[in-house]
Formats: structure tokens, C-alpha cells, sequence
């Protein structure tokens, strides 16, 4: 009817065109998601590895920098080479290595390529073999590659995988540059030279490192446009080293290359070197490392301030309250406007008489300390997406450092690795050991002037020492490093998957906490099955170890009771410890990951990196540890485009104007906290507060004549289905809303004149919402809730289930007694009468 008034061919025309629309909307339909897929997005890491001076082939075996300015950055510095297609198939765990510093007694194999292996240890193969995997890629990790994120693709099909090779695999290129310690060996017996370790390769940055004053850019005729259309960059820079004579930075002044990094797929560089002599970061000096390239210039990769590692502090705090307020509070506070400022902040506990420098000399040379790192994000006119609303998630790992003396000012300071669980990404930061100059300080890929980051150094004995019960030993650190060791194998091959991938289950904060609960479950099967421990402990009470020992165990209960707070152990995380937590269970069982909500929320306060970094800093702090903060704001060079902003937890950038106080933040975690399963000693206040509530209230209500023995006479099913409505309405309703809500939980930081306002506050808003729920929506509830009698009792079972919620922190206990006084008055003591007759 439409098409009758148009001629014949019009309405040919017309036709055909409706069919090729409706074949042309078919055809995108149907084939717009396929084109999407083979699209191949360009990662960070190619962007920046065609620079010539990303590449290790760069900078020449042969050019030696200055000893005299310049100290090699470890005993052993090599490039790692992953073994030719063929070789792979043989099912062993070794690669090759390109020897680029080796100690004086093997300077022959300087230059030379030759075999890594491991030593033929017992605990070391079979650490190995407990990670191997057979890798064979998912369409997921086939899409997140196409996508731009780096995954091993070399290894993709290769059976048994193991440590070494997962390493040398990792990226698309053989440029790994990996340190090795003291106790490598040669192995001349063979017909060529192998090396033999018995620790994981360090993933490092550079050869050797210097100690510089950048005085200023060199203006002349260095000049360098990296990419069409942009400016030129100063990439030489005069500096003066440090004298260790005059202690001062009056030593040789040198012209060194620090290559600007160019512009990849963020649309900012990782590094900028503008205005980085001015770089309030670099008034003590900065740690530079690299190689010489073939023209014998000094060229960084690596850069890194002296002042945050020195062992003085810039601020000391001392006392709890004091140190809590610090970590929760002071220590992300007005991060963008302290944009390329730093801070050292030592915290202790218990304040003392002590001098400053007396505070110093708790640091002493061979100290270790575990290192909770948390960064950030980046905000500014060239923001990163945000993947959370109104959060900042940032990223969690944890660490250790040790104090050292420094090679040129033989002063003591800092000395930090991060163990790395990263899950696989577009600028090809693996997952594993990273020396602080590599995962933060590389030019290419590091996060020191792109991020905002914290790292808390803890120093507690009873963790960072050794105990040694009449030769039986016990590393609670070397069990905690090696947990984090599988772990990081295990994301690097994605368990076998090719690529470890982010959930509210599995993440680098959720599995970090794994590793960290494994060694707890490692450390108590250990002092579970060696009868000697426990003896030489009960003969011993009075040791400074058995002391120190206790300590540890009430640790670890603090750490297992944050690790699951509902106290529900997730099924992969103990799958997971019973096979490596020594054992030697489930060498043939594979581990699994639970990447499901319920999982994500047994380990809820693992989720957010922010608060695992806090919470697991406010226990050390509690249990009397003393921690170093090291805080950062984009140091180094001045980007205007970005800005540091501080990492959230879920919903943190949400706030109340004028104030630092995030209120959806807040009640998320209170009502997650208050869902932990009641212990034994809950039930023991759940009875110890009924039978007390009693003691008060029965003679009170009988004595005004409120209460009476009258049963309801009700059918069972009609008791039942009332017994369920009070379970929902009043008990659950009003304890999370007047006390779950309103009431800091036990684990919040806070003090009794702020708990104590919060307790009224809530105890009258209790007893108010009773006479107004009769005027809105319990009409037949007027002449009860009016009544003098009703209110006291009220308020007494406010009162008994707030000391209640004190006590015991849990939801499921305030809800248990409200639920059982309330049941009890309506069927029992006539209360239910007393809404039928209105």
C-alpha cells in the first residue's frame, strides 16, 4: 500500500535497497565482532623496545665503565636466552645466558653464551617441579594478547615449563636481564662451562651504578628528535660524582646520556627528564644505572634518589595511636599536591626516651625487613582509565629489603627487592624478583615517575630472624619468600593457561595473601610435625627465642584472621598450601584458582590493595614492629600532563566535601567485617550477656506488670513463620542499621571519646526509632512502644548488644541476641498479645 503511488522501477529500487540494508546490518552484525578480534593492538613494550637504547645489544660486553666511578650492580649480570623449539622438548628446566659481568675469577666467560641450571639439590628440583606446566594458550589469553598485553607466546605449546624458562620466555624478545648471587657455581667438568644456581634469577636493570649530582643538561649539539612532530630532547647531562674523600659530590665531573623515553600507547612517556636537575628528590644524589654504549658514554636506565634509601629518616613517630593514624590516614594524604615530593617516616610504637640517632641504631647492617609496596594512580589531562568507579584500585606486592653498607659512601641504607605477582600486561614487567632499580627506577618501564607509591619496611624479629631449636631450623622469611616464588612462577605461565588474569578472586593483592598464608600453613605444619620444637620450647620458657617465637605465633593468628575473616578458608587457597606448604602432598595434583564472587568476598579484605596495605601494616604495628614508610609522588622529571592521584578502596573518591572521609567506603567495610563467623568464645558472650540481660530485665518487666507469663497459643506453623519475620525484621534490620552502621568496629581505629559519642548517638537513635516506627509503619505497636517499661528494656538490649558488637566484632552474635530477647517476650512473656489487642 505504501509503495502503490511509485512507478514500477521506484519501487524496484526501493526493494532492492531494503535488501541490501538488511544484508549489510547482517553482515556487520555477524562479522564486526571477528574484525574487532584480529585487529592487533600495539603494546607499551613495542613501542619502546625499537629504541635502540631499550635494547641490550646497546651497550657492548667489551666497554668497561671507570671502577673507580662505577661498581657493577651484582657478582653476576647476564642476558637470559630461551633455548631453540627443539631444545624446549626436552622437559628440563634450563636456559641459556649471555655472561655480560662475571666475578674476577671467571672474566673469561665475560661475552660468552652459555647453560643456566639448577644445582642438583633435592628441595630445589623439587620446588621446581611443583610449578612446571604445560602451557597451551586460552582464546582468552589469545584475545588479551591481541588486545596488547604481553604474554609468553614463545613457550605457548612447550611442555613442562619450569622456573628458569617461564623467565627467559616471559616477553617477545631474549632481553631479560637478570643478576645472580655469590653462591653461583661453575661446573667445568663439561665440555663447555655451566652455570649452577640455587636462587631464582633477580630481574635487574643496567650493569653497573654510579652516585651523581645532576648539575645540568648539556645544551650543545646533543640534541635527538626521537619521533616526528614532537620537541628535541637534552639526552646529555653533566654530572659530578661523589667524592668518598671529602664525603661530598666535589669528585670527576662526566657527561652522561639519560635517553628520553618516547610517548607510548598512554600518550605520556614512562620518564621525562625536564627540569630533572631541579628535582627536589636529587638533593642528596642520584644512584644512575646502565652501561657505557660504543662510544664509551655512560648511559642510564635506571635511575634512583639516594635520600629515599639513607637510613635517617626525614620524620619519626612514635606511639600507637600515633603510628595507626599515620598508616590510615597521613600517609596518602594531599598526594597530588606533594607531585614530585618524597617522604622517609619512621614509625615505633612505643615512645621512649631515645635520642634521635638512637632511633637510627635499631637499623643495623644485615637487618631485613618485609616491605608491603602499594602505588597508586595517574590522574591529570592525560588520565588512565579507571576500572572501578570512584576507585583507584593501584597494585599490591610485598618485599624485602636489607641494610647495607653502601659501596661509595660506606654509610648504611636500603636495599630492596619486590616479589613481583603481576599479572601479564602491555609493558612487559614480569612477574618475579625485581631488583628496586628495575621494577621502580627503569626509565622504560618503572614506576617512580608516573606513580604515587608507598613502601613499608617492617623490621620484626620474630619474622625477619632464624630460630634454631637445637639444629632443627626454622626461616619463617625463606618459607615466605619461597611461597611467593611459586606463586610468581605460576603467574608467569598463567597456571598453564599462558596468562594470569584479574577478578575479585585473583589478583596481585589476593594472591600475595595467598603466598602469605601459605607460609603460615607451612610454618605450623612444620612446628606441628617435629616433636623437638615443641620440646626444646617447653623446656626453654624464658628463652629470648621461645619469647621471640610466641611472637610469632600470635602473628600469625592476627595475619590468618585477616587473610579469611569470615573465617572460611577459600578451597583453592588451601588446596594450594597443603601441596607447597612442605608436605610433599599433590606433586602430581594440580593447583587450581576459584575465581568466583564467593571467593573474592571469604578474602574481602584482600580484594582492595589499599586496604591490604593498611590492615597488614596496622597489625606488624600492633604487635610492636618498626617500620620505615618511603613515600613517592612522580619523582624524577616534571610531566604537567599527569598527576599522582592515592589509591582507594572500593568507592574511596566518593567523599563528604571539606573532608577526607569516605561514608560509602566506610559502611562497605563495616558490613563486611561484622560477617565474620562466630568463634567459640563468641557463643560464650552470647550466652554470658542473655543470661545477664535476664538477670535485669525479667524482674524489672514483672515488677511494672510489662511482663507475664502468657505462651501465645498459636499453631506451630504461625510461631514459625513469626520466628523467621523477627529474624529479618526487627533483628537484622535494626543491629546493622543502629549498631553495624553507626558504631566503629572493634578493628577501626579510633578513640573512647569517639567511640563513646558514636554509643550514645546510637543507644538514643535505638530507642527514639521505636516510638516513630509506631507513628510511620507499626501502627499496632503504639501503646507498647509509648510505654516507659518498653523503653528501658529497649535500651538495656541496646546496651547489652553494643557491649556484645565491643566484644566480638560479628553481626551474627547482636543478631542472635536481639533475635532470641525478642522471640522470647512475644511468644513467651505476652508480647504478642499486646499487638493483637490494637
Amino acid at each position: 500500500m505504501i509503495l502503490r503511488g511509485f512507478s514500477r522501477k521506484a519501487r524496484l529500487l526501493f526493494t532492492t535497497f531494503l535488501l541490501l540494508a538488511f544484508i549489510a546490518v547482517i553482515a556487520v552484525w555477524q562479522l564486526s565482532p571477528t574484525q574487532a578480534q584480529l585487529v592487533q593492538q600495539q603494546s607499551n613494550y613495542a613501542v619502546h623496545i625499537r629504541q635502540n637504547f631499550n635494547q641490550s645489544g646497546f651497550y657492548p660486553v667489551a666497554q668497561i665503565p671507570s671502577t673507580n666511578l662505577y661498581k657493577p650492580i651484582a657478582n653476576w649480570v647476564g642476558r637470559l636466552i630461551l633455548p631453540t623449539k627443539q631444545q624446549l622438548q626436552d622437559g628440563l628446566d634450563w636456559v641459556w645466558i649471555e655472561v655480560q659481568y662475571a666475578p674476577p675469577t671467571a672474566q673469561n666467560l665475560v661475552g660468552d653464551i652459555v647453560r643456566l641450571e639448577w644445582k642438583k639439590n633435592k628441595d630445589l628440583l623439587a620446588l621446581d617441579q611443583a610449578v612446571r606446566r604445560d602451557i597451551n594458550f586460552t582464546s582468552e589469553v589469545i584475545k588479551s594478547q591481541k588486545q596488547g598485553n604481553i604474554h609468553p607466546f614463545r613457550l605457548n605449546r612447550v611442555h613442562q615449563v619450569g622456573i628458569l624458562r617461564s623467565l627467559a620466555g616471559a616477553n617477545p624478545d631474549d632481553n631479560v636481564i637478570v643478576t645472580l648471587d655469590s653462591s653461583t657455581s661453575i661446573d667445568a667438568n663439561q665440555e663447555k662451562p655451566i652455570l649452577q644456581i640455587e636462587r631464582e634469577p633477580v630481574l635487574a636493570t643496567g650493569r653497573f651504578y654510579g652516585l651523581v649530582k645532576i648539575i645540568k643538561p648539556i645544551r650543545s649539539s646533543y640534541k635527538t628528535i626521537l619521533f616526528p612532530g614532537q620537541k628535541q630532547y637534552n639526552n646529555y647531562f653533566l654530572v659530578q660524582h661523589y667524592n668518598p674523600n671529602s664525603n661530598n659530590f666535589d669528585g670527576l665531573k662526566e657527561t652522561i646520556r639519560i635517553p628520553q623515553q618516547v610517548i607510548d600507547k598512554r600518550n605520556f612517556a614512562p620518564s621525562s627528564l625536564h627540569q630533572i636537575e631541579q628535582s627536589p628528590a636529587g638533593d642528596h644524589g642520584w644512584y644512575i644505572y646502565g652501561a657505557a654504549d660504543a662510544k664509551g658514554v655512560f648511559t642510564v636506565v635506571a635511575l634512583a634518589p639516594r635520600s629515599l634509601f639513607q637510613i635517617q629518616p626525614r620524620q619519626i613517630i612514635t606511639g600507637e595511636e600515633l603510628g595507626l593514624n599515620y598508616i590510615q590516614e597521613i600517609n596518602w594524604g594531599n598526594t597530588e599536591k606533594n607531585k614530585g615530593k618524597f617522604n622517609t617516616v619512621l614509625l615505633k610504637p612505643v615512645e621512649t626516651q631515645n635520642s634521635f640517632n638512637q632511633s637510627i641504631s635499631k637499623w643495623q647492617e644485615g637487618n631485613k625487613a618485609i616491605v608491603l609496596h602499594l602505588f597508586g594512580g595517574i590522574g591529570g589531562r592525560k588520565a588512565e582509565p579507571v576500572r572501578l568507579p570512584y576507585t583507584i584500585t593501584g597494585h599490591f606486592a610485598f618485599g624485602i629489603a636489607e641494610v647495607v653498607r653502601d659501596e661509595f659512601t660506606k654509610e648504611l641504607r636500603f636495599e630492596t627487592k619486590y616479589h613481583q605477582i603481576y599479572a601479564h600486561n602491555p609493558d612487559g614487567i614480569i612477574a618475579g624478583t625485581h631488583t628496586w632499580a628495575d621494577y621502580m627506577g627503569n626509565l622504560q618501564h618503572g614506576w617512580l615517575a608516573t606513580r604515587p607509591v608507598s613502601d613499608i619496611l617492617i623490621k620484626f624479629d620474630p619474622v625477619t630472624q632464624d630460630y634454631d631449636f637445637d639444629g632443627v631450623k626454622l626461616s619463617p622469611l625463606e618459607q615466605f619468600q619461597q611461597q611467593l616464588q611459586v606463586t610468581m612462577a605460576r603467574y608467569r605461565v598463567g597456571d598453564g593457561t599462558g596468562g594470569a588474569m584479574v577478578s575479585p578472586a585473583t589478583s596481585c593483592v589476593q594472591d600475595s595473601s595467598q603466598a602469605l598464608y601459605a607460609a603460615i600453613l607451612a610454618i605450623k605444619n612444620q612446628v606441628a610435625t617435629t616433636p623437638q620444637i615443641q620440646t626444646w620450647v617447653r623446656a626453654n620458657p624464658n628463652h629470648p627465642q621461645t619469647l621471640r617465637f610466641q611472637q610469632l605465633v600470635e602473628l600469625g593468628q592476627s595475619l590468618e584472621q585477616q587473610l579469611a575473616p569470615l573465617g572460611i578458608v577459600r578451597a583453592d587457597w588451601h588446596s594450594q598450601a597443603g601441596i607447597l606448604a612442605g608436605t610433599g602432598i599433590g606433586k602430581t595434583t594440580e593447583p587450581f584458582q576459584d575465581r568466583s564472587i564467593w571467593a573474592g568476598l571469604t578474602t574481602w579484605r584482600t580484594i582492595m590493595p589499599r586496604q591490604a596495605h593498611d590492615d597488614l601494616a596496622t597489625i606488624f604495628l600492633k604487635h610492636g614492629a618498626v617500620m620505615q614508610v618511603l613515600r613517592t609522588n612522580q619523582v624524577g622529571g616534571w610531566q604537567s600532563n599527569i598527576t599522582p592521584i592515592a589509591p582507594t578502596v572500593v568507592l574511596g573518591q566518593i567523599k563528604i566535601p571539606f573532608t577526607n572521609i569516605s561514608p560509602l567506603s566506610i559502611l562497605l567495610n563495616r558490613i563486611l567485617v561484622s560477617l565474620a563467623v562466630p568463634t567459640l568464645k563468641d557463643w560464650l558472650v552470647i550466652v554470658l550477656l542473655l543470661i545477664i540481660y535476664s538477670i535485669i530485665a525479667l524482674p524489672y518487666g514483672w515488677k511494672f506488670g510489662f511482663l507475664k507469663i502468657e505462651v501465645w497459643s498459636a499453631n506451630w506453623i504461625d510461631k514459625c513463620l513469626l520466628i523467621l519475620r523477627c529474624l529479618f525484621l526487627p533483628a537484622i534490620f535494626e543491629e546493622v542499621l543502629f549498631r553495624v552502621v553507626l558504631l566503629p568496629h572493634p578493628s577501626e581505629i579510633t578513640n573512647w571519646l569517639q567511640w563513646a559519642l558514636w554509643v550514645i548517638m546510637s543507644l538514643l537513635l535505638f530507642i527514639l526509632y521505636h516510638p516513630f516506627n509506631t507513628k510511620t509503619f507499626f501502627k499496632a505497636g503504639i501503646s507498647t512502644f509509648y510505654n516507659r517499661v518498653f523503653l528501658v528494656l529497649a535500651a538495656f538490649l541496646g546496651i547489652i548488644c553494643t557491649l556484645a558488637y565491643t566484644l566480638t566484632g560479628s553481626l551474627f552474635v547482636i543478631v542472635l541476641i536481639h533475635w532470641v530477647v525478642v522471640v522470647v517476650w512475644l511468644i513467651v512473656f505476652g508480647g504478642i498479645k499486646k499487638f493483637d489487642n490494637n
